[in-house]
């Protein structure tokens, strides 16, 4: 039995990232400049030799066409079984999804929970006042979205050793890859806030995961400088 290991990708840039908005469940897709750094990600990926046995990704549009350039740079299209699972989705933002995320992060957030910075909230108490101020009634509390976003990795995860392990590329988002990592690694006590393209990697066995690598960008600074030189 091979080793799994999940390689998890920030999807790239989009528009809503661009001029600050929280975009969770709604969607836009990713900017010329976005597209460009996942083919950098996806010419570093390939350089560095690994070889991927399966593909996933949340069934966002941002994170599917963030897919769809890795797999074309690795030459992996069409050639690897490749599903979406809606539950490693971002986290939604309800009555909040596509607003300013200074209206909402810097603003309600830090009101609602009287914290001078969200940033150093913890991820179950900015969820929990998500839902407190969310008028609509869409945001998850805490234990509803750790518990599916925790689903969703572990099944992924068992997806991979149950066909003999190897390595295996997940696309998904920010505050997802956040609170997964906070699930699985003590040692994270608030969201990491990974960049746009990189990857976080995870080792699972024996039913455990193991938080080997937390937003690397050196697949991304490789795969630029040989795109730099090619232009």
């Amino acid at each position: 039995m091979t080793k799994t290991r999940l390689f998890i990708i920030r999807h790239g840039k989009t528009m809503f990232n661009t001029i600050g908005r929280a975009q969770g469940w709604s969607d836009t897709p990713l900017t010329a400049e976005g597209e460009r750094g996942i083919h950098e990600l996806g010419i570093g990926l390939r350089e560095s030799g690994l070889e991927f046995v399966k593909a996933f990704s949340s069934d966002s549009g941002r994170t599917i066409q963030t897919m769809g350039i890795i797999l074309e740079e690795l030459q992996l299209t069409g050639k690897i079984p490749y599903r979406f699972d809606k539950r490693i989705r971002e986290w939604c933002f309800g009555s909040f999804d596509g607003a300013y995320g200074g209206e909402l992060f810097h603003g309600v957030i830090p009101r609602v929970l009287d914290a001078d910075d969200y940033k150093e909230l913890s991820l179950p108490d900015l969820a929990n006042g998500l839902v407190e101020v969310d008028t609509a009634g869409w945001a998850e509390p805490w234990e509803q979205l750790g518990g599916r976003i925790l689903e969703g990795f572990t099944a992924i995860a068992q997806d991979v050793e149950a066909a003999g392990g190897g390595d295996a590329l997940v696309v998904s988002h920010s505050m997802t890859i956040g609170t997964f990592t906070y699930l699985i690694d003590a040692a994270i006590t608030k969201n990491p806030g990974v960049q746009n393209g990189s990857v976080t990697v995870v080792e699972y066995e024996k039913g455990q995961f193991t938080l080997q690598v937390l937003g690397d960008m050196s697949y991304r600074e490789i795969g630029a400088k040989i795109l730099d030189v090619q232009e």
